[in-house]
């Protein structure tokens, strides 16, 4: 869970991640749930294999952001892992830290499990059990479970070892049959207590033994990425695996035109121009994008074991990713397709394309206007226009006449596409002067307005006179309220822009032949315009400003 700022707040797991997040927003809470509710401005999630997966992938994120909601697992402990040591003799262990010349296996966030293990393999397998070397033969060695190597110096544990390393990778057959077996046994002798120790064994040997890919224990920095397209969208995922562990991930769907694999290599070059790992890990689905080419012998391509399933389930991850994306546009796509429905129902006309205006001023300083166009249900930016006003300062009903007159005479030259229905940022009076100009353009073009309340807000659609009451739960209040918010964004935008412009303006901007960095210069050498006349020709010359351009200074009124 992030907030507004895309900050980690919380990290949890769930098994059905529908039913846990409704949690959150049904019922009552707790304080502190219920501030953690209040911060919520966005979701993104990880799909594992396992709930063991999910268990250490907790932790990784939680020991990585250190989410200010989550109170479990920030400590500096870890899950244990089950260590090999690389020593003459090794011994079998639990850790919570892991050494650079053992071999280790896990974590496991069963640490009972964990510990029940290694005490069976202690039993199977005669490794050493001391510390340190005692001087004589202990009692492991008389009932088997030690070779004795304080006192036989030649013992070898290398077949050993090879079982212990296969048993903990899972290879787990042999001993599982005999333990089986032995519960049999033991039930059928009546002896239940040694059956159900038998079971439990049993059931800590595959909880501990259970493959996961969240942690891999080799220490190397690797991306591991998959992408999954269809006509227009392509959506990728990028498993951050960093010394091992799976600690974060990029999830991205976007839109492409021709190609997606260009699409997806201009983000990857974007993406690790400055920060490279040691390996990038691919599915299969990237052969296609050329990435290889690219990174050379950083790409692989793994056929088995444990990174080929990563890349398994970044690709799950990828395809669920874009089908998502595929849902929420086709819901959204809907409640467009309804709205321009009910705008078509009011004004008993078909509505596909829209023009929008509105228009914007600081008492009189910088007036603007601006347009943009909804068509087929999205905006079609590449037709917003914008306009610095002319004919008026402060009066809003001339600026709708200018803006209308000089967007419709421009399309009517040009043979431009018209609109089905125009809407202005008004009321009655921003609607008559716009149909003024429509009829003196001999235009047949339908003038709606948005008219505000007094605090800006919309309450209703003006058109042919008549005000309709808009209700916020209406389909059409929704449809027209985010054609109000794109126009009145464009034009604050440009607005702002404008004026900023305005109030770093000078005369130096007058002057043909000087751009940014001559005023700056100027500006920081000399201060005012007034000092830069006065400035002697030699000391403009040693600002790097040619004779041309200097005479052009001097005489400029």
């Amino acid at each position: 869970m992030k907030n507004a700022s895309e900050q980690v707040i919380y990290v949890g797991k769930a098994k059905n991640l529908k039913n846990r997040v409704r949690s959150y927003f049904v019922g009552a809470h707790n304080e502190k749930t219920t501030k953690l509710v209040s911060e919520i401005h966005d979701f993104s999630y990880i799909v594992t294999r396992t709930e063991h997966e999910s268990l250490i992938l907790e932790l990784n994120l939680i020991k990585q952001y250190s989410p200010k909601y989550n109170i479990r697992l920030m400590d500096d402990k870890t899950y244990p892992y089950i260590e090999l040591t690389d020593e003459k003799y090794p011994k079998l262990q639990v850790v919570r830290q892991k050494q650079s010349n053992s071999r280790v296996f896990g974590p496991y966030p069963n640490v009972y499990a964990a510990r029940e293990t290694v005490r069976l393999l202690n039993q199977l397998y005669p490794l050493r059990k001391c510390d340190t070397l005692p001087n004589k033969t202990c009692l492991y060695y008389h009932i088997g479970q030690c070779l004795a190597p304080c006192v036989f110096k030649d013992v070898n544990y290398d077949h050993y070892m090879t079982q212990i390393v296969n048993f903990l990778k899972g290879d787990t057959k042999e001993v599982l049959k005999k333990l089986k077996d032995n519960m049999v046994e033991a039930s059928e002798a009546m002896l239940f207590e040694k059956a159900a120790e038998y079971r439990d064994m049993i059931h800590h040997i595959e909880h501990t033994t259970e493959k996961q890919l969240i942690n891999l224990n080799d220490g190397l920095n690797r991306d591991v990425l998959a992408f999954a397209s269809n006509e227009t969208d392509c959506a990728i995922e990028i498993f951050k695996l960093r010394d091992g562990k799976l600690i974060d991930h990029i999830q991205t769907v976007f839109n492409y035109t021709l190609d997606a694999s260009e699409t997806i290599m201009s983000y990857l070059n974007q993406l690790y121009e400055f920060d490279m790992p040691d390996e990038l890990c691919c599915h299969v689905s990237m052969a296609s994008t050329g990435i290889e080419e690219t990174y050379g012998s950083k790409v692989v391509f793994p056929q088995k074991g444990n990174k080929h399933q990563l890349t398994l389930l970044a690709h799950k991850n990828a395809t669920q990713s874009l089908e998502h994306h595929f849902m929420l546009n086709r819901h959204q796509d809907d409640q467009k397709h309804l709205g321009l429905q009910k705008l078509s129902q009011a004004l008993l006309k078909e509505v596909t394309r829209i023009d929008v205006f509105d228009n914007a001023q600081l008492f009189g300083a910088a007036p603007i206007s601006a347009v943009i166009v909804y068509d087929t249900k999205q905006f079609e930016k590449k037709s917003y226009r914008k306009y610095h006003l002319k004919t008026t300062t402060n009066d809003d009903y001339q600026a709708m006449r200018e803006v209308v007159y000089r967007r419709y005479q421009k399309l009517l030259v040009e043979s431009g596409q018209f609109p089905d229905v125009i809407l202005v940022d008004g009321g009655i009076g921003q609607v008559h002067a716009a149909e003024e100009v429509i009829q003196e353009l001999a235009l047949d073009i339908p003038v709606c307005g948005l008219k505000k309340n007094k605090r800006h807000q919309l309450e209703g659609l003006v058109y042919q006179g008549h005000t309709k009451q808009l209700k916020p739960n209406d389909m059409l209040f929704k449809f027209l309220i985010k054609l109000s918010e794109e126009v009145h964004r464009f034009a604050i935008t440009f607005h702002r822009k404008t004026r900023d412009k305005l109030a770093y303006a000078s005369k130096l901007d007058e002057i043909e032949g000087i751009g940014p960095k001559r005023k700056a210069r100027l500006i920081q050498q000399f201060g005012t315009f007034e000092r830069i006349q006065e400035a002697s020709e030699d000391a403009l010359k040693q600002s790097g400003i040619p004779d041309a351009i200097i005479k052009k200074i001097k005489e400029h009124s």
